[in-house]
């Protein structure tokens, strides 16, 4: 069909008939009860809101139009869905609590009561919805498919390079260009008021080529005198400015290797063209925007670190400017940016191809390199970081004429070749390989997840040592967003691993279904054969599995050999993650110190490659690192920059540890009560509590400041539950800090026996930090049971401790407590201080000391808050002391201090 097809009031669609008809047979399904779903799937500018604005008028229904939010984080696209669907926005708050939970989305949107009618829920550029809404969607189609019928209809609309997921009985339509007909009418609504003149006319419908969007485009940043015929159009008519008004969007939201690779293509291309002498308007059919196969890297080299480079087939021209092979297979796979026909890789939509070009064209006319490259000219993009080299000054000349004779070039005469034929298995396998690595290195880790686990089922028989790493990899994605099952799923293929592969998987697999006698049998096998491993792949997998056993000096000992032999073989990629897990292992056996000098270093590997989620990773170390310091500025800085990429990328793991960090940094300043708020959800089991992997490591913490909160109850439970993980030996320190935490909750003298046996267990487990915390939460329950003598030895232990790990925020606490006891490190509490201090400063100390607030202080002496903050601010300086939290050791040594006169009273003759 071609022209307009336009109802009354509604948007005018041209060329649509087929789409159309597809959205009816949608409705009529709706309408019987059937539901359905239906996806669209075009370039920038094709029309896919049109379709979605026609759809929505069309339908007899309630319609409902949910785009994209501008803010891109975890739910954000859900949240705006149920703001569109719920009649008020509790219902929708409400609704998506429940997407989130067991039910998911499906039971959310039945739970709004919108299957009672017709229902259309137009879903637009899906492929802008965060992952965590994407995935959600996925399983509500997948069910809606299957087993719920309704009448709800889902009609949904991604750009070209998005992959819908695999759903039974949905249907997909492609938009395509429009034919002359079509065009003629699209360019005569384009123009109300005065049709353009013919020679005008033809000349734009012959450079838009039948993109309506490129057209439209075209059109609006013409004069009147120039449709009129009498001003000269602009030539190229379609230029720079009208591709990136259409394209603009796609390439800035692309990552920027992606970008860089795609502009290598049309560069390369355009300068083989040159060298051939071919003419910017000739109509140089697949070959001009494309980059040849031949003489490169096989496509999974890149994934593996290898090099190797393709060359444009027309006189070599381009030997300067090279793109490997390997890392453009991840934008050649079924729907993605670039197509493989004819020995060359070319752009499946040539003006995404000359969009590309213009965004490198200033760059590459200055001088100042082409992209991909830091050099002066168009250099390959390996996966290991930026590349060095320049290209020959002839083959820039020869590119620069050809970029210049190219404004003249018309798209029209590019479309794809018939000769494009479907990627094999094994090439489509490594392309999503690429494509996964990419992902986990710095986008949402479940993205990487899905793609990781695609590339191992295409490479599974094909390539069995790829398909292996693939699954590995896939198993990380899926470990650092925090989901156990997308772990299990990742580790329950791979039939043909064996030796210490097969271990390491069995091991985990057993581990994370708490079969631990299982994973303890296979995971002590990997890490007794780290011995004979020279490849730091392997040797990272052994020290993760010391780490899950709990072996936290082997795990240290074990990656520090795999950064040592991934420097030795120049690994650039691989160093941040062999640091990452160093800093970790360090982080665990409580040596900070370590632990923040390899995250420092990793943290710099990591942002010079481009791996973001390394970074934010070591950054919730550094975080860590800092909370022990008592660094608070340094806590939050990095804690911040930590939790800005895991929630934009699904980082559970990261923003884990990053929480943790602010909630003892919270603790070091007195907030008790603000920590422990901050803690409990991290130690909360379930989709919406923290790791699972370090949900056990943070009950400790938490159980002490939920104890100076008031929040007993809720330590008690979380107490109960470490110790019987406490009792299964995955952690050494554990046992201990399960006596500690018995400690903190009994009453009376069973303190103290829990105490000592916490000290006693320590002595056996080596991490000296948590010994001393024993100490110092032990000398801190005798000095307030009156027995000074005692504290002093816990406490200089506990002290000492702390200052030879610069942990200066919990020496500081130390010292405060000596000083309390009357200990020589901070000297004895002077009985003159109580006495410089007004009547009225003595009350507000001990009401402070005793936990109130200054707004209880108030109401409790009739004052106003100001004035208690005034008084507070004096009893600070005439004590010399920096905070609240100082005040309970200070208080409760004047008590101490007026007992021993009087019970020496007590004792004397006559009395």
């Amino acid at each position: 069909m071609s022209g307009a097809t336009h109802p009354a009031g509604g948007p005018r669609l041209y060329d649509r008939a087929a789409e159309l008809a597809a959205v009816a047979r949608l409705s009529a399904r709706v309408a019987s009860g059937r539901g359905g779903i239906l996806f669209v799937t075009g370039n920038p500018g094709e029309g896919r809101t049109a379709l979605l604005r026609r759809a929505a008028h069309d339908f007899p229904g309630t319609a409902h139009r949910v785009g994209a939010p501008h803010h891109r984080g975890p739910w954000s696209a859900a949240r705006a869905l149920f703001a569109e669907l719920a009649p008020t926005p509790a219902a929708g708050r409400r609704a998506l609590r429940l997407a989130r939970g067991e039910g998911g989305l499906a039971r959310a949107v039945a739970a709004l009561a919108v299957e009672r009618q017709a229902v259309l829920i137009c879903v637009d550029d899906l492929h802008l919805w965060d992952a965590h809404s994407r995935a959600a969607l996925a399983a509500a189609w997948q069910e809606t498919g299957t087993r719920r019928p309704g009448r709800v209809g889902w009609l949904v609309s991604a750009a070209r390079h998005h992959r819908f997921p695999e759903v039974p009985g949905a249907e997909t339509v492609r938009l395509g260009r429009l034919t002359v007909p079509g065009a003629r009418a699209l360019l005569g609504d384009l123009c109300p008021e005065a049709a353009p003149a013919p020679p005008v006319g033809e000349r734009l419908l012959d450079e838009a080529a039948g993109h309506p969007g490129v057209l439209a485009a075209a059109v609006r940043r013409l004069t009147a005198p120039q449709l009129a015929g009498v001003v000269p159009l602009p030539r190229p008519a379609v230029d720079d400015s009208v591709l990136a008004e259409v394209y603009g969007g796609l390439l800035e939201r692309l990552p920027a290797a992606s970008r860089r690779r795609l502009a290598t293509v049309a560069v390369v291309a355009l300068a083989g063209r040159a060298g051939a002498g071919a003419d910017g308007a000739d109509g140089a059919g697949t070959a001009a925007y494309g980059i040849g196969g031949g003489g490169g890297s096989a496509p999974g080299e890149a994934a593996r670190g290898g090099g190797g480079s393709g060359r444009s087939t027309p006189g070599g021209a381009a030997r300067g400017a090279r793109a490997p092979a390997g890392a453009l297979e991840g934008l050649v796979a079924d729907g993605l940016l670039l197509r493989r026909g004819g020995g060359a890789v070319g752009f499946e939509d040539p003006f995404l191809g000359r969009a590309a070009l213009a965004s490198a064209r200033q760059a590459w006319r200055g001088g100042t390199g082409a992209p991909g490259g830091s050099g002066g000219g168009a250099e390959a993009v390996p996966v290991d970081g930026p590349a060095s080299g320049t290209a020959p000054a002839a083959d820039r000349r020869a590119a620069g004429a050809a970029l210049a004779r190219g404004e003249g070039h018309r798209a029209d005469r590019l479309g794809p070749s018939a000769a494009v034929r479907a990627l094999s298995p094994l090439a489509r396998g490594r392309a999503q390989l690429v494509r996964g690595l990419a992902a986990l290195a710095g986008g949402p880790v479940m993205d990487a997840h899905e793609a990781l686990l695609q590339a191992a089922e295409l490479l599974r028989g094909r390539a069995p040592v790829e398909a292996s790493d693939a699954r590995f990899l896939a198993m990380e994605a899926a470990w650092a967003g925090g989901d156990v099952e997308a772990c299990l799923a990742a580790l329950g293929g791979g039939e043909d691993v064996r030796g210490l592969e097969r271990d390491f998987a069995d091991g985990l697999r057993a581990a994370l279904t708490v079969r631990l006698d299982d994973a303890r049998t296979a995971l002590v096998r990997v890490v007794a054969g780290d011995g004979g491993a020279d490849d730091p792949r392997l040797l990272l997998r052994a020290g993760a599995a010391a780490l899950v056993l709990g072996d936290t000096a082997a795990a240290a000992r074990i990656h520090a050999r795999a950064l040592v032999r991934a420097r030795a073989e120049h690994r650039t990629a691989l160093l941040p993650h062999a640091l990452e897990q160093l800093a970790y292992a360090e982080l665990r056996a409580g040596r900070y110190g370590r632990a923040a000098l390899a995250a420092r270093e990793g943290l710099r590997s990591a942002e010079s490659t481009g791996q973001h989620n390394v970074a934010a990773h070591q950054h919730a170390v550094l975080a860590l690192v800092a909370s022990v310091k008592g660094d608070g500025s340094a806590v939050a800085e990095h804690a911040g920059r930590a939790l800005a990429t895991a929630g934009a990328h699904g980082l559970v793991q990261a923003a884990t540890l990053a929480e943790w960090a602010l909630a003892r940094a919270e603790r070091g300043r007195g907030l008790a009560a603000q920590a422990a708020a901050r803690l409990v959800p991290l130690v909360r089991p379930g989709p919406r509590g923290g790791h699972f992997a370090l949900r056990m490591l943070v009950v400790p913490c938490f159980v002490e400041t939920a104890v100076a909160a008031g929040r007993e109850a809720e330590a008690r439970d979380a107490a109960e539950e470490y110790a019987a993980w406490a009792a299964l030996g995955v952690d050494g320190p554990a046992p201990a800090q399960s006596a500690r935490c018995r400690a903190l909750l009994a009453e009376g003298e069973a303190s103290a026996y829990w105490f000592r046996e916490a000290v006693r267990r320590h002595d056996s487990c080596g991490n000296d930090f948590e010994r001393a915390r024993t100490l110092l939460a032990y000398g801190t329950w005798l000095r307030r049971r009156r027995r000074p003598g005692d504290a002093r030895g816990p406490l200089r232990d506990a002290l000492v401790t702390f200052e030879r790990a610069a942990a200066e925020g919990w020496a500081e606490h130390a010292r405060s407590e000596l000083r309390a006891t009357g200990g020589a490190s901070g000297g004895a509490t002077d009985p003159a201080a109580l006495r410089e201090l007004t009547p009225q400063q003595q009350r507000i100390a001990r009401l402070v000391a005793g936990g109130a607030t200054n707004q209880e202080v108030a109401d409790h002496l009739s004052l106003s808050p100001r004035t208690v903050d005034h008084h507070l601010r004096g009893v600070f300086a005439r004590l010399g002391i920096r905070s609240r939290v100082e005040l309970p050791a200070v208080v409760d040594g004047w008590d101490a201090d007026r007992e021993v006169p009087a019970a020496a009273a007590a004792r004397r003759p006559g009395r």
